[in-house]
């Protein structure tokens, strides 16, 4: 049902153009290092332009592409290839865009952001899904774009449920923003008190002195190999159990709340302490190098897991962030294979660490660090519960279930 005062009109009969670019004459060895940017389907994400990889072209072939130019408000769709459906507005007074990048121009009685919320509303991309059906996502023509429909209340309706979600966006960049400066303030505190360039204070409020130790990993750690568990074998309920791909995907330096459950028994159980290392990829070296810390007994842990089990009292937390971040490369250079790349215990006990020779030094600089990694879950928490009331925003006030004053 149509809200009282609103109407259902065509894209196309609410625009001045809708149309897209090519790709210059020469293509990608015609880029410039500067001069007019050249939109392409990559700098259009989900509601804002990523110009970081943007590229340019000069004035001679933005001339030669005038039926593409791009001004200021111009509503930008993706309709080719994986990531169809993203839209953003145009926040350059000048640009110019490639052939996967549709322009739509809207007429003065179509405000540019509420379409844009539009689009990226779940009505606007069903729209494009529809066009898509039977997973061959070749792309979006223009006459089908013309065709979309749109609920349409009057201009200054449109105007205020635009400024509202924009409200919304703004407290997600903030957010967003905030988390980036929370991890670069952690990066910055692992630079420092994970090499002892800063020494924290001790039980009695003096900084920590003497010289850290230079050790192996094998002088600290035994290697063994997990054991078993497939993906099939995850069940609902059951024993506690990590598979080896879960320490790439899910979880980070340390293992809180372990995701996954299996009805098996017959693995390797996890003892308090152990630091986890993948041992397989098809991907490259890198992928190996996160360690991750168990802090209980008993966990089921599959194979192509390396198990790095301690033969003394050292903090997991501690060395999973320094085999992660400071011996990552390290850890890389270790892996061999082609089309599987495989690290082994024996591969990693080589490496030189060096640590501190107190547990309480290396416990305070894990708490620093544990901090600031609840700083930054926070800040996630938050950001998700901005995102999950946007998107019940856009699903009422773009349909009109509930009307904002003017």
């Amino acid at each position: 049902m149509t809200p009282n005062g609103w109407e259902v009109k065509t894209l196309g009969s609410l625009t001045d153009k809708i149309g897209s670019g090519k790709t210059p004459k020469g293509g990608s060895s015609t880029y410039k290092s500067y001069g007019i940017p050249l939109i392409r389907s990559q700098n259009v994400l989900w509601g804002s332009l990523d110009l970081s990889d943007v590229a340019y072209i000069d004035e001679e072939q933005h001339s030669s592409m005038k039926n593409s130019s791009v001004i200021e408000s111009d509503v930008l769709l993706n309709i080719t290839g994986a990531s169809i459906g993203r839209v953003a507005m145009s926040t350059l007074k000048e640009a110019n865009v490639n052939q996967h990048v549709c322009i739509i121009r809207p007429k003065k009685d179509l405000d540019n952001k509420f379409l844009q919320y539009n689009l990226l509303s779940f009505e606007g991309q069903k729209q494009i899904e529809r066009f898509q059906a039977g997973g061959n996502r070749q792309g979006l023509n223009f006459e089908q774009i013309k065709s979309f429909k749109i609920m349409l209340p009057p201009l200054p309706e449109q105007q205020k449920i635009a400024k509202i979600l924009t409200t919304w966006d703004n407290a997600i960049d903030t957010t967003e923003r905030l988390i980036d400066n929370s991890k670069q303030q952690k990066k910055a505190l692992m630079q420092q008190l994970l090499t002892g360039k800063k020494r924290l204070l001790d039980g009695n409020g003096k900084p920590f002195e003497g010289e850290w130790e230079n050790l192996k990993l094998s002088d600290l750690y035994s290697f063994k190999r997990g054991k078993g568990i497939s993906k099939g074998q995850i069940t609902d309920s059951g024993n506690k159990c990590v598979l080896y791909g879960e320490l790439y995907t899910y979880y980070g330096e340390v293992i809180r709340d372990v995701k996954s459950r299996t009805l098996e028994t017959n693995s390797i159980k996890s003892k308090q302490g152990d630091v986890l290392i993948p041992a397989s990829t098809t991907t490259t070296g890198i992928d190996l190098a996160n360690a991750t810390a168990v802090l209980e007994d008993d966990i089921l842990l599959g194979g192509d897991i390396n198990i790095l089990r301690p033969k003394k009292s050292i903090n997991p937390i501690f060395m999973a962030h320094l085999l992660t971040h400071f011996k990552k490369h390290e850890i890389a250079r270790k892996a061999q294979g082609i089309t599987i790349i495989h690290v082994y215990g024996r591969d990693l006990a080589n490496i030189a660490v060096q640590i501190p020779s107190s547990l309480e030094e290396q416990q305070k600089i894990v708490a620093v660090l544990t901090n600031a990694d609840k700083e930054i879950e926070l800040l996630e928490q938050q950001l998700a519960d901005l995102q999950q009331e946007k998107k019940a925003l856009m699903q009422v006030l773009l349909t009109g279930k509930v009307r904002v004053g003017v």
